[in-house]
């Protein structure tokens, strides 16, 4: 029988840290001794709790060990990290650590360093000196790079549950399209008033179904007002946004009655090759041939598009990225500065950003498919939200909210 002492401190009671690591413990087989545990009087005050973990096997163990310090659990058997150089370009060592998105610190020499640019299903690389240790992906990762292999050395910093609790500050309340919105969504519009007084950036990542559905004038407004920084979308979004424009369409249908127009299967198609022609987005809103809309929105604002491609897309427009993995580069590229995230109505721009973020940034993603917040929720953060509803429903209240008149 193999076993380790892991160590939890913090707020590991009311934010159900405990009890999910023991539960982990007996999921994967093994049992454990409460070897000590001291419980914070105040809720200022931490916790502290020393527990023997026992398995059948030291792999087994091995397992434990590396799903409890996902949750903030650690060694008490304290030594370095362990690395092995990289043997080819975009292969890690085969038992490297794998990162997850809360904080993260590896020991170097004695001491425990902060890992920078903390992300979900990444590796971490230290440098020639086996100092700043940093997050790497797969395919960034180039021979000889040393990687940090195994769990020894690592240790994850769950976030607490704030002092002061606002909308995103609950962890775990039920995902419905029966549950009250417009609370959330005033507490949304609040931290973005807050932000927007800072030097703090709000990305939104969108699907097309914004410009079907009736939210191309209040996400433009929102946009205009100051109050989004960085647009995450792909060749649909921004295609359909200038049809609704140029034709008063969006897919062929009237935005205004809803109507087939004659021909109207073609009007995203010939907003892509009139702008193709052109060459750019930016230089059709410089011409005047698009005024209005979410992406001429932008140009005005100056607001950072990464436009990701997929292998249904037409055309595609300029500036969309067709390499997947060229677009999850500039995506990465944009989020510092990033505070608040808005995923709304794209099941994969949603589960990509989310991927893209420490758990950290308060997230809010809005679908009609419970399945997508879900999802996003599941990721363990404190600050993130799930709204289940459309959404030109949610753009149109959150524009309310904060000033927009239709």
């Amino acid at each position: 029988m193999a076993h380790e002492t892991i160590l939890l401190h913090g707020h590991i009671v009311d934010s159900l840290l405990l009890p999910k690591v023991l539960d982990l413990v007996l999921q994967y087989g093994g049992s454990f001794e409460l070897a000590h545990i001291r419980i914070g009087k105040t809720r200022e005050e931490p916790s502290d709790a020393r527990i023997i973990v026992h398995a059948e096997s030291p792999e087994r163990l091995a397992q434990i060990i590396a799903a409890v310090q996902s949750h903030g659990a650690a060694v008490e058997k304290e030594a370095d990290c362990q690395w092995e150089e990289a043997a080819a370009d975009g292969v890690f060592p085969d038992d490297f650590y794998v990162t997850t998105h809360l904080p993260t610190e590896v020991r170097v020499h004695g001491k425990w360093v902060p890992v920078k640019g903390i992300e979900m299903d990444l590796g971490i690389r230290l440098d020639r000196n086996d100092q700043a240790p940093c997050t790497v992906p797969m395919a960034e990762v180039r021979k000889g790079d040393r990687i940090i292999i195994g769990h020894e050395g690592v240790r994850v910093t769950p976030l607490e549950r704030p002092a002061q609790l606002d909308v995103f500050g609950f962890m775990g309340a039920p995902i419905s399209s029966e549950r009250p919105h417009g609370h959330l969504i005033a507490g949304i519009a609040r931290r973005m008033q807050a932000l927007r007084k800072s030097e703090a950036k709000i990305l939104l990542a969108g699907g097309p179904a914004i410009i079907h559905g009736g939210g191309r004038e209040p996400l433009a407004w929102l946009i205009d007002a100051g109050y989004i920084h960085v647009l995450f979308c792909g060749n649909a979004l921004a295609a359909h946004d200038m049809e609704a424009h140029l034709y008063g369409t969006s897919l062929g249908l009237h935005l205004e009655g809803g109507s087939l127009a004659h021909h109207g299967h073609e009007h995203h198609l010939r907003t892509i090759n009139r702008i193709r022609a052109i060459g750019s987005i930016e230089e059709a809103v410089r011409q005047g041939v698009i005024t209005t809309g979410i992406m001429a929105a932008c140009v005005r604002r100056g607001v950072k598009v990464v436009m990701a491609g997929t292998i249904r897309d037409d055309g595609p427009l300029p500036s969309v990225i067709t390499d997947s993995v060229q677009a999850q580069a500039a995506m990465r590229a944009a989020l510092p500065g990033v505070e608040l995230a808005l995923l709304v109505a794209s099941t994969l721009h949603a589960v990509a950003t989310g991927n893209l973020l420490p758990a950290s940034v308060p997230t809010v993603c809005v679908d009609v498919n419970p399945a997508v917040p879900t999802k996003l929720a599941d990721r363990g953060s404190l600050q993130a939200i799930g709204l289940v509803m459309d959404a030109a429903s949610f753009l149109r209240e959150l524009a309310r909210q904060l000033g927009w008149k239709e």
